[in-house]
């Protein structure tokens, strides 16, 4: 076999491998959601793709490299952001104010209603530790001593994430807010459970 026929024959099969590596190296990231944080718009288990080009922007859910302090080891995680470098967020009993415009959060509106009608301990009933959080919340949005009114002031280069299932959700409340750097893209398309096929808003 001539080399001009093996270019010919394996040729687009090799570019087409290289084009795939290439994506998966440099625009997208897979990922598998772990946890209860981001509950109910992602769900445990479920996997996905970010986008590691995405130009980041206030409400993304983003991954995120967390890095433990004490090990140094790096976790993705996934969170939404709610404050851009520079802004000042206020939280006033489930009010959200950013820069002092007040902003509607529709996406926590399910489980809010469901903190109203007994603290979301129907929702929790798969864990004792997540219906002790909630039953002692104050409101559905606290600050990680648990205060109902807090505010944040973000530095430059930084984000303050938050997961939509405020109660049970490890973020920036705890973390603090997470540097420009830690953020690896915006997840875009999840794909598995197929039944859960959906572009990530």
């Amino acid at each position: 076999m001539t080399f001009k026929k093996i270019v010919k024959e394996w040729g687009p099969i090799v570019l087409t491998a290289l084009v795939i590596f290439a994506l998966r190296l440099f625009v997208f990231t897979p990922i598998r959601v772990e946890g209860h944080s981001m509950d109910p718009t992602l769900q445990d288990g479920e996997r996905m793709y970010a986008v590691k080009t995405a130009h980041i922007d206030r409400l993304d859910i983003v991954v995120v490299n967390k890095i433990d302090e004490q090990t140094g080891e790096k976790k993705a995680i996934i969170k939404r952001v709610i404050g851009l470098p520079g802004d000042t967020l206020k939280f006033h009993n489930d009010q959200l104010t950013i820069n002092g415009t007040k902003y509607s959060e529709p996406y926590l509106d399910d489980y809010k209603e469901k903190f109203v009608k007994d603290h979301l301990q129907s929702t929790y009933s798969y864990d004792k530790n997540f219906q002790l959080r909630a039953a002692s919340s104050l409101a559905f949005t606290v600050d990680n001593n648990g205060n109902p009114d807090f505010s944040v002031t973000i530095p430059d280069n930084h984000y303050f994430i938050m997961g939509d299932d405020r109660p049970v959700s490890g973020d920036s409340r705890e973390i603090g807010c997470v540097p420009t750097d830690w953020i690896l893209g915006e997840a875009k398309l999840s794909y598995w459970p197929i039944d859960k096929i959906k572009l990530v808003k």
